[in-house]
């Protein structure tokens, strides 16, 4: 024999509607999140992921970041020039010099890999997320607007005072120290001549 169903209550017309008003009024007595965003800018994380800055002076034109790419959003242009020897009977150089580097931001997927394998720091993350446009073609910022954005790059933060030295600082100071003790112990210092005068 099946178990009997418990009666169900009678339903009085109108309380979900009532049910719905109280949570309105619920929510509307407390404080609001809502960040107003054209009139309050948000606070980024430090490390947000905006735009991409490019450092153009840094850039040797060695193209890993465009090869690295996943999505070949990076385009770059170069040519070759010849550097004179600075020094008579020497060879005469050539070094690459950069025509173009554009970012395509309506492909890029914002990974991070061109920032980092860019081994000599020509590449940078800029907070700066208010560059959309009514055209997708221009989303392609070539390396003058690249550059603007480069100055909107946070400074790095400082070091842990608790962090080991880095590898390359103890390495130099080693050398330094086996310089200074080749060199044999430094003489004593003389006081200045003016200062023997005030004494």
């Amino acid at each position: 024999m099946a178990a009997s169903l418990p009666p169900s209550r009678p339903r009085v017309p109108g309380s979900g509607l009532a049910k719905g008003l109280a949570v309105t009024l619920r929510t509307m007595t407390r404080k609001t999140v809502t960040e107003q965003y054209p009139d309050a800018q948000p606070e980024l994380p430090p490390r947000t992921r905006g735009v991409i800055g490019l450092f153009e002076e840094n850039c040797t034109v060695c193209m890993l970041c465009a090869r690295e790419c996943p999505d070949w959003c990076i385009y770059i242009d170069s040519h070759k020039e010849t550097v004179p020897a600075a020094t008579p009977g020497g060879r005469d150089r050539s070094r690459n010099v950069l025509d173009r580097f554009a970012i395509d931001f309506s492909l890029c997927m914002y990974c991070g890999i061109c920032i980092e394998v860019c081994p000599f720091d020509a590449l940078f993350w800029s907070p700066e997320f208010e560059y959309a446009e009514t055209d997708i073609r221009d989303l392609t910022h070539e390396r003058d607007k690249l550059r603007e954005w480069m100055w909107t790059v946070p400074a790095p933060p400082a070091l842990d005072p608790g962090a080991e030295e880095p590898k390359e600082l103890a390495a130099a100071r080693r050398t330094a120290d086996k310089l200074a003790a080749q060199q044999g112990p430094a003489a004593p210092e003389q006081p200045a001549p003016e200062q023997e005068g005030r004494q």
